[in-house]
């Protein structure tokens, strides 16, 4: 391999791990200023736990010899803890610790989309139990379904190497999964108290999409595999469809209601991307554009079932990533181009209708896999541990209740959102904060009177 293809790959590592802050800022500008540091340490803490758990059996499960050729999941023996598996090739090429690294990344940020279901009132302690309950029961099965291969053998997952899936970069796994692990944790959470808040910081949602964009040039170039035609083929791909994805949403949203907004062009950016992850390899620049307006008008739209439904998933994930997987699965079938690294022909160029029902049963498969353990886990943490605050915290803000500190300084003489050495001895004490917790939630439901 040259070492070309190596540099490239460390630089697509990089990329995506810039996704993390690139999440944390679009979802911690999309919520209320009380509620902005709460979302950032959800979203954050994902590499975290995703990290000690896939070093610890996660890697096995994902990409191990399917257990009893079944090809449900990986056997994790070999693989845990990462012992006695490093070796120097000796020369430039990938070894097996690079792709640990960008796999513990594939899962983390979409463990990261799921806290879309929880803004504003989810204890942390909790989030951190279900996310790592969530990414061992749910990504890395659908993991191994989707990205293990083995050609004509039996140790790959069902879904890519049975049923024939065709999935570039995660459109199923990740982005699905996501989506539909959001809605469920949503639903048994209930709403939130006060559903009017609104985003407190567009421009740093901007940002936040901004980072993503940058970072999917990782996520679907790196998939490539090394710095060759397919990767290159990704990233223009991946650029259209960013691009054009804000076009439909923005369009939906003129039609709709009478205005682009500056929330909808970051949110249609990010369904474009969405919806060109499983479809970056098989469609042209021209199905791109294709993929990117029908992703972001689709998703405007679906943006809209959650009030008709009375589901208070707040920050889109449903719709965003698990319609915007769907619309890009689909597109693979309907607009594949035969002359893409893919070869895929589309149905509305005369290509076989085979491949149609095998990408139907995999959205099936895994949205209902995603949703129904999604939901069980939730629950179960609910009757037990319980995962969401009093109502009085929540009426406060989960900055302050759950992290004692406020994302905007505006009184620096309280000592709120200084650094602990930075506090003077007259600061606010842990009574204290509890204290202020109290008059804000006493004053917020003063004002909803």
């Amino acid at each position: 391999m040259p070492a070309a293809d190596v540099a490239w790959m460390l630089a697509a590592l990089a990329l995506v791990i810039i996704m993390f802050p690139g999440i944390a800022l679009f979802y911690g500008g999309m919520v209320g200023s009380k509620n902005a540091l709460s979302m950032i340490m959800m979203t954050m803490s994902t590499l975290g736990t995703t990290t000690v758990l896939y070093v610890l059996f996660g890697h096995g499960l994902v990409v191990g010899d399917s257990v009893g050729g079944l090809g449900l999941i990986g056997n994790p023996d070999g693989y845990l803890g990462f012992l006695g598996i490093y070796e120097d090739p000796g020369e430039a090429q990938l070894v097996d610790p690079y792709w640990f690294a960008f796999y513990i990344l594939f899962a983390a940020i979409t463990v990261a989309i799921v806290a879309s279901g929880a803004v504003g009132r989810m204890k942390f302690g909790g989030w951190l139990v279900f996310s790592a309950l969530w990414v061992t029961a749910v990504y890395f099965p659908l993991g191994h379904w989707v990205f293990a291969y083995d050609g004509e053998g039996t140790q790959g997952g069902w879904l890519r190497n049975d049923l024939g899936l065709h999935d570039y970069a995660g459109g199923t796994a990740v982005h699905m999964s996501a989506g539909l692990g959001a809605l469920a944790l949503a639903m048994v959470l209930g709403p939130r108290k006060n559903m009017g808040n609104r985003p407190h910081n567009l421009p740093l949602v901007l940002l936040g999409a901004g980072l993503l964009w940058m970072g999917w040039f990782g996520f679907n170039g790196g998939t490539a595999g090394g710095a060759n035609f397919l990767a290159q083929y990704a990233v223009l791909t991946t650029l259209i469809a960013g691009s054009t994805g804000m076009i439909g949403f923005c369009l939906v949203e003129k039609i709709r209601d009478g205005a682009p907004t500056t929330l909808g062009m970051a949110s249609g950016i990010i369904a474009g991307l969405v919806g060109i992850t499983p479809s970056a390899d098989a469609v042209d620049s021209l199905g791109a554009i294709v993929v990117g307006i029908a992703s972001g008008a689709f998703v405007a739209w679906a943006c809209t079932w959650k009030t008709k439904l009375g589901v208070d998933e707040t920050l889109d994930a449903f719709a965003v990533h698990g319609m915007g997987g769907i619309v890009g699965s689909l597109c693979v079938v309907l607009i594949g181009f035969s002359g893409s690294p893919a070869g895929i022909e589309g149905v509305l160029f005369g290509g076989s209708w085979d491949i149609a029902w095998r990408e139907v049963v995999a959205i099936g498969a895994v949205c209902a896999y995603a949703f129904v353990v999604t939901w069980v886990i939730a629950k179960v943490l609910d009757k037990t541990m319980g995962l969401r605050v009093s109502e009085e915290d929540e009426l406060a803000g989960l900055d302050l209740s759950q992290h004692s500190e406020s994302a905007y300084d505006l009184e620096r003489s309280s000592g709120l959102g200084q650094t602990w050495s930075e506090r003077p001895s007259g600061a606010p004490t842990t009574d204290r904060i509890a204290a202020l917790a109290k008059e804000s939630a006493a004053a917020e439901e003063t004002a909803r009177a």
